[in-house]
């Protein structure tokens, strides 16, 4: 083991003994973080409208302040970017992230403190090193580069905006350059397909031992790289890859392809949530599909259940909730459009159950992003099929026949049988979900496939601007703009 990889894992591992607090004590840190919040947010124009005070209890901070979304923390964030500072964070933001917009916007602008870059993101990809370096003790990770593929950002009325990806590696100190690839410059270039040719040149001489990022946009990279190099999988071009820590999008519909470019039984997938709002949990077990909630990132976190808003201590296992946060970052009870569902409450763990937003409830099936990945698992793994991209929308009901859902996927395998393939999707959103199970006796007909060729989501993408294919809309306007795309 090279003096570097022994040094860094001692540095991570300093994390463990904080990340184990706050798992035996998490009810007095998320007290710690209110606190800290309310003694910042006191000084700010937001504070001073709601009465905010040190010393308010969960329950008088949340009579003090209505919940919020986009369209009521718009006008705030509008002031923010034209240069006032004290809007709802201390100081002057600087940092926007860009994010996929709403029914009224194209784009969201999400600001970045300075404090939130340090403790919470920052934190957060620290931790994602100090948990693995933990769980893998022999690792040789730090001996290389991680492969982080960015965004891009520019900047706009005199702040820097753009992903999420591209505003953090802008604000990274000189000497990361020793860690992370590609160089900085490369990173942030816009155009998708001059920064993987960009990358391609500088990188394959690398030294990289791990990727970081969103998987879609990663195995477009990963494709390249084998084009590039001539080779049949990466390990051939990295041979000390054992890592890959992917957010952003479920990693389900896209295990197997990357099992096929990375075919090592040592390689380790390590899922985190580090949304434009903040980092809120990451994958510290390798033995589950859950994800440990960081509760000291400077967020104090509340969930929402149909019209009841409840603290951690309120939760309850199994149940589906809308994420609240007050953080760092200046958001207040924000409810950021992501729901997740606990698992475990000692300590507290959750996985991602999908966007707000993101569902099909055309029929009463209230048809959700985790049915459909659990179903598309089962129907993959009965078919041999790969699902590189895929999104849903509802088939309308007319005079003559029952409404549907219409499945728009993209195969990196195609299945065995297109009809069988379509039978173990419904058999599985039955099994998972009683409301689709019962619209499908009465009002729903089964899945409607519409196959694309592989590529037609990602030019998609790049002509909308977006990151991520919505997995699934109330209604057809995202799917119309896909089928037309060329």
């Amino acid at each position: 083991m090279s003096l570097r990889n022994g040094l860094l894992k001692s540095y991570f591992s300093m994390r463990m003994k904080a990340i184990d607090r706050f798992r035996r004590h998490p009810l007095e840190v998320q007290a710690a973080m209110l606190r800290a919040r309310l003694e910042k947010g006191a000084r700010t124009r937001f504070g001073r409208e709601c009465g905010l005070r040190v010393g308010m209890t969960p329950a008088q901070f949340a009579a003090a302040v209505p919940l919020q979304d986009y369209e009521s923390f718009k006008p705030f964030f509008a002031r923010m970017r034209a240069g006032e500072a004290d809007v709802t964070a201390p100081g002057r933001v600087t940092l926007f992230a860009r994010s996929s917009g709403t029914t009224s916007d194209r784009s969201k602008y999400i600001p970045v403190t300075r404090e939130s870059v340090w403790w919470n993101h920052t934190l957060g990809m620290r931790d994602v090193a100090s948990v693995y370096a933990h769980a893998h003790p022999h690792t040789r990770v730090f001996e290389g580069k991680t492969l982080t593929l960015g965004g891009s950002c520019s900047m706009e009325q005199g702040v820097l905006t753009g992903d999420l990806s591209a505003v953090l590696i802008s604000r990274t100190p000189f000497w990361s350059g020793w860690f992370r690839a590609p160089r900085m410059h490369t990173a942030l270039i816009a155009d998708f397909d001059e920064k993987t040719e960009a990358i391609c040149r500088e990188c394959t001489r690398e030294r990289i031992t791990a990727f970081a990022g969103v998987p879609s946009w990663n195995l477009a990279l990963m494709r390249r790289v084998l084009e590039y190099t001539g080779r049949s999988n990466l390990l051939e071009v990295w041979p000390e890859l054992e890592f890959f820590a992917h957010g952003g999008v479920g990693f389900r519909p896209y295990r197997r392809s990357f099992e096929k470019l990375l075919p090592s039984p040592h390689m380790a997938y390590m899922e985190t949530y580090n949304a434009s709002e903040g980092f809120f949990a990451l994958a510290d077990d390798p033995a589950r599909e859950d994800m440990l909630l960081m509760l000291d990132y400077g967020t104090w976190y509340e969930f929402r259940d149909g019209d009841q808003v409840v603290p951690l201590e309120g939760v309850r296992p199994g149940v589906v909730y809308a994420l609240v946060v007050t953080s760092n970052n200046g958001l207040w009870r924000y409810e950021i459009g992501d729901t997740v569902e606990f698992t475990s409450t000692d300590p507290y763990r959750i996985r991602f159950a999908g966007r707000t937003r993101q569902y099909i409830n055309v029929f009463g099936e209230e048809l959700i992003v985790d049915n459909a990945e659990r179903a598309l698992e089962a129907a993959c793994r009965e078919t041999g099929a790969e699902v590189e991209e895929y999104t849903v929308a509802p088939c309308y009901m007319d005079i003559d026949r029952r409404g549907a859902h219409e499945w728009v996927v993209e195969f990196l395998r195609e299945p065995t049988s297109l009809g069988r393939f379509a039978e173990a999707l419904d058999r599985e959103l039955r099994a998972c979900n009683s409301d689709y199970d019962a619209k499908r006796r009465t009002t729903l007909d089964g899945p409607r496939l519409t196959v694309l060729e592989r590529g037609r989501m990602l030019a998609w993408l790049r002509e909308s601007g977006k990151n991520k294919v919505p997995r699934m809309m109330n209604d057809r306007s995202v799917v119309e703009r896909i089928l037309a795309t060329k």
